[in-house]
């Protein structure tokens, strides 16, 4: 058996990390057994810099185990997927720049089809517990005699920035059943919205040793700039959607602006996937039959296996542009870059309020890219 040889973390050059956060990574990734491995959970409030944490504790992670399991619980600007997803990616490199988020292919993904949990709290903590109970059945603690060869992986908990009001209870719940070794609470100079000192989410009577760190924002880089800035929280999901339907094109095309993407997505040939095949469900609204096709034209959708579901939780594999839709030859034509060898087991087509981004609609010389002449209500 090959020896792992660890890698090397280069920082990335427009990020400074302060020496608290590097001893907090350290004291994650060194000062803890390696089996059971470490589970992170990193909190604090928007803007705080959780997911620049979060990337550096990958890196510090992967140079003492060969991968690090990610549990990303932002639907609204998710680390490794699209928003309105919940996922478990595991990580096998190093992310070379801090700054710049990278997708992946998540091991396990469901759908919540909006880029806030308040849209359904309980269905969203529905998803983070089953993708929780994933992870510890797959990759945490096994017997070596019963499961030969299985790695035990750590993992890391990447949270939302709403610490307030229901967004707290909902923190408060998802720490108290995924029960990590090590928690890391950032905060921020404006103290009121802070998350309340010590181990908050553990009831007076709860005598639980906790591996409580508090560190404090990271607001300069090495020549004093300010590295943490005010967010365009709908800029950069419209960037992220883009950035996913992007793949549909081999990387070496010369895609470079939005209006090249957007004409490239107009003119891509899309899939054609018969209708019968298909169920559809809209993930928070009722809609009439004779109106399924009007809803569902020109939109992003999830595309769903419900084969491979778990606790009747349907697994998804990624995103689709429903292009347009023929009642007459009952097809509808889907754009997407999920490979042909998934997509023919795709069977359920999840619709929330993922929006296709408006600057992709509008292409000049290209009215309404994705709105088809020929929907026809059905029968």
């Amino acid at each position: 058996m090959a020896a792992y040889m660890p890698q090397t973390e280069n920082p990335s050059p427009a990020i400074y990390i302060p020496r608290e956060w590097s001893d907090a990574a350290d004291s994650i990734a060194y000062d803890s057994n390696t089996s059971p491995p470490p589970i992170a959970f990193i909190c604090g409030a928007k803007n705080c810099g959780k997911t620049t944490f979060s990337r550096h504790l990958v890196n510090v992670l992967l140079q003492r185990y060969k991968k690090v399991a990610y549990l990303d619980t932002d639907v609204g600007q998710p680390e490794f997927t699209a928003p309105g997803f919940l996922s478990l990616t595991v990580v096998d490199t190093l992310t070379p720049d801090l700054t710049i988020p990278c997708l992946k292919t998540p091991k396990r993904c469901y759908f919540f089809g909006d880029v806030s949990s308040k849209r359904d709290p309980t269905a969203y903590l529905k998803y983070i517990t089953t993708l929780y109970d994933y992870y510890r059945k797959e990759y945490y603690m096994f017997n070596e005699s019963e499961s030969p060869g299985r790695t035990e992986l750590p993992l890391i908990v990447n949270t939302p920035g709403w610490v307030k009001g229901i967004g707290y209870d909902i923190l408060v719940d998802m720490l108290k059943y995924i029960t990590p070794t090590h928690v890391v609470k950032i905060n921020i100079s404006f103290e009121k919205k802070n998350l309340p000192a010590g181990a908050f989410w553990l009831d007076n009577f709860e005598g639980v040793d906790v591996n409580l760190i508090e560190i404090s924002s990271a607001r300069q880089d090495s020549f004093n700039r300010s590295v943490l800035v005010q967010k365009d929280a709908r800029l950069l999901r419209d960037l992220r959607i883009m950035a996913y339907f992007r793949q549909c094109f081999p990387s070496d095309l010369n895609i470079t602006i939005i209006k090249e993407l957007a004409q490239a997505l107009a003119a891509y040939p899309p899939y054609q996937v018969p209708i019968s095949s298909i169920k559809i469900r809209h993930l928070y609204c009722q809609v009439p039959r004779s109106e399924i096709f009007y809803s569902l034209n020109a939109t992003i959708v999830g595309l769903a296996i419900s084969s491979d579901a778990s606790e009747n939780l349907p697994h998804c594999v990624g995103l689709g542009i429903v292009r347009g839709i023929d009642t007459l030859k009952g097809l509808l034509y889907v754009i997407t870059p999920v490979p042909p060898g998934i997509l023919e087991k795709v069977d359920l087509f999840l619709q929330g309020f993922i929006q296709i981004p408006t600057c992709l609609l509008q292409v000049q010389g290209c009215m309404s890219p994705y709105m088809s002449a020929n929907v026809l209500p059905t029968s």
